[in-house]
């Protein structure tokens, strides 16, 4: 991919939905809001289905994020498919833009990224993308 973009975010809103919480794993619906800067100036939606195992740190999700804002200068939205899991430190994931979902300035955007998390706890996504 092309153009890299570096942007630091922070959580805003959290609201989950526990639907079933049996033994082995917590099954939620998850809405999550997010305030970002950097190379992406703007918020995003998302909508996530996670798993909690019954092992502490054991875990994973699925979801679609919306993005609404400035990437580079050029203003739009899109739409990130997640999906990730974790377990005993170890995580792994995928993060990409859905195709043909970028508006305005951002139509034709396609690409990938990733979500990197400091040792203090802040988080940033990184993006590889390319305008066609």
């Amino acid at each position: 991919m092309g153009i890299k973009a570096v942007a630091p975010f922070s959580i805003e809103g959290w609201e989950e939905d526990v639907y079933d919480e049996r033994p082995g794993a917590r099954l939620s619906r998850t809405r999550i809001t997010k305030t970002f800067t950097g190379d992406f100036i703007g918020t995003s939606e998302a909508e996530t289905l996670m798993c909690g195992a019954a092992v502490e740190g054991s875990a994973a999700y699925v979801g679609f994020e919306r993005f609404l804002g400035s990437l580079h200068g050029r203003a739009g939205t899109f739409v990130l498919h997640h999906t990730a899991s974790g377990s005993g430190g170890q995580r792994g994931g995928s993060w990409t833009i859905v195709p043909d979902t970028g508006t305005d300035d951002l139509t034709g955007i396609s690409g990938a990224g990733e979500i990197v998390i400091a040792e203090d706890g802040a988080h940033t996504l990184v993006l590889a993308y390319e305008l066609g």
